[in-house]
């Protein structure tokens, strides 16, 4: 059973090592070009748009390389269209996720990462402008595999459209005869701008007229800046005046249009005249007219113009929005550009090599998504302290953080001090918040004695704040600001230390939190007994 292409033709591999697209030095592969923008008028254009259409496109594609060359704000927008693609990352996407598909996908990496090819897919994305390009795979089998050694742009001249369909793309042989393309030998990339026949697709059709008026505009303009860039040159002489005077006056006026200097009889006036506004010697009437084209044709082609072009009011939400745009585009053209590598690089590669597939490797091109850390961070501060579970090792990917090997000194977030007035400073009259701390010289300043000490005063301001000071609440405040808080919190938090300090690692101790075996020794009655007499006081008060 012969071997079949991706379109069902059979594939010649004699052909595969060879060039069977390249120039020639004469016959119809030549290339010489006609010229057609030369004199070119809206009759003339017309037939070139019409002969494409029929079947007869080279004068056209010649047309739009011309247009590339004159036009250059067509060029421009043009080469950032298709560089902007031609840049982005590209990746082979398995078929699926068994190995043989790993395999195939891997073939297509290792020429991919060993062949970078953002050159070649700037030539293929000749598309955007013409509607196709046709990039010629010149095969090796050095290594006893099928591998591209070269990616050849061929001009578009070289090439015709079907006169039946209007879309199979055949090549024309040196008698110009038609032949189709040969299996396995050729990236054909379409461009559609707009529905319809693929020679009809590329934006030089639809900048073709704009070309041509702009192009009228700047003849035009050079013709007028030749006529009024210069005053007007008006010269007076006498009634008495002879022939051989007058030739002198008329010799002065033509030298003040070359040389700015003239010599004249003193009875002689030259007066040099310029046109006003009003009149239209300086009127900007075509430099507006060609503003008014190149932003029609940014629009065509980048779908905007804020990226382009300096308007007389904007903003940068609205810039944002153009921008926008022209990624909606960007997307667009390299999801187009993959299918093209997919069908006519990655499906053959795999063919001649592995055999055929019921499913094959996918050539993706695109930017790589990322996420807003700083809104993911704040997302998680507020949703994992009400029970959201996310996993540690997705959140370190996500910050390109990596997990901390044993023994190591890791980053910790210090306790801030639950009131500012604790550290230094002496209180200011009767706010309890601003009292002296009771200190104790062989008191050790922890942080759980000063959490405590921030509750005691805080229960002390509640109660002033409502008036209902009692001395059930002061002898109960007291107790709590004396050493008394010692014997009732030691119990509670000195398990978890020594738990602490017996885990062999942040895995280990963070397994005890889970499985709650942290907590197991931790003795919280004398606490609970405390915080339950200031509750009752405060509740009996009036103050809770």
């Amino acid at each position: 059973m012969p071997l079949l292409d991706q379109f069902g033709r059979p594939v010649e591999k004699s052909l595969l090592r060879q060039e069977i697209a390249g120039p020639t030095i004469s016959g119809v592969r030549s290339i010489l070009s006609e010229h057609p923008a030369q004199g070119l008028t809206p009759g003339r254009l017309g037939v070139l748009l019409r002969e494409a259409e029929t079947g007869d496109a080279e004068s056209y594609l010649e047309l739009a390389e011309e247009i590339e060359e004159k036009q250059l704000h067509y060029l421009a927008v043009l080469g950032t269209r298709k560089r902007q693609v031609a840049q982005l990352n590209i990746q082979v996407e398995p078929a699926d996720d068994g190995a043989e598909a790993a395999r195939d996908a891997d073939l297509v990496k290792d020429w991919l990462d060993a062949e970078p090819i953002q050159d070649e897919l700037v030539e293929i994305l000749d598309a955007v402008g013409k509607g196709f390009s046709v990039t010629e795979i010149v095969w090796d089998m050095s290594e006893r595999q099928w591998m591209p050694a070269r990616l050849e742009y061929r001009d578009p001249r070289w090439f015709e459209f079907d006169d039946i369909d209007g879309r199979t793309l055949q090549m024309r042989d040196l008698q110009n005869q038609r032949e189709p393309l040969a299996a396995f030998k050729f990236i054909q990339h379409r461009f559609q701008a707009k529905s319809g026949l693929p020679i009809r697709g590329g934006f030089a059709r639809m900048v073709a007229w704009w070309y041509l008026f702009s192009n009228y505009a700047v003849k035009d303009w050079v013709q007028f800046m030749e006529t009024y860039g210069q005053p007007t040159r008006v010269g007076k002489y006498p009634a008495s005046a002879s022939e051989p005077d007058k030739a002198v006056l008329l010799r002065a006026l033509t030298n003040l249009g070359a040389d700015a200097a003239a010599m004249i009889p003193e009875s002689m006036l030259i007066e040099l005249v310029t046109i006003s506004q009003g009149q239209g010697g300086t009127t900007t009437v075509h430099k507006d007219f060609l503003g008014y084209c190149d932003a029609l044709i940014s629009k065509a082609v980048l779908g905007q113009t804020l990226t382009t072009e300096v308007g007389d009011s904007g903003s940068r939400a609205l810039g944002d929005v153009h921008d926008e745009v022209r990624r909606d585009i960007e997307r667009s053209d390299a999801f187009a550009l993959g299918q093209t590598l997919t069908r006519d690089l990655a499906v053959p590669m795999v063919i001649l090599n592995h055999g055929e597939r019921k499913r094959y490797p996918r050539i993706a091109i695109g930017r790589e998504e990322t996420l807003d850390i700083a809104r993911v961070s704040d997302a998680l501060a507020k949703l994992v302290p009400i029970g959201l579970r996310v996993p540690e090792a997705w959140a370190r990917e996500l910050v390109g953080a990596p997990a901390p090997e044993d023994g190591e000194d890791l980053l910790q977030a210090s306790m801030p001090d639950p009131d500012p007035d604790d550290e230094g400073g002496s209180g200011t009259g009767n706010d309890p918040e601003n009292e002296p701390e009771d200190t104790d010289p062989d008191d050790d300043d922890t942080a759980d004695a000063r959490v405590l000490r921030a509750m005691a005063r805080r229960l002390r301001a509640r109660a002033n704040a409502a008036d209902t000071m009692d001395d059930d609440i002061d002898a109960a405040i007291d107790l709590a600001l004396d050493d008394g808080w010692r014997p009732l919190i030691t119990p509670a938090i000195e398990p978890i230390l020594d738990a602490v300090r017996a885990a062999g690692g942040y895995d280990d101790l963070r397994r005890q939190i889970e499985d709650g075996s942290l907590f197991e020794g931790m003795d919280t009655d004398g606490l609970a007994a405390l915080l339950a007499r200031l509750s009752f006081s405060a509740e009996a008060s009036g103050a809770g």
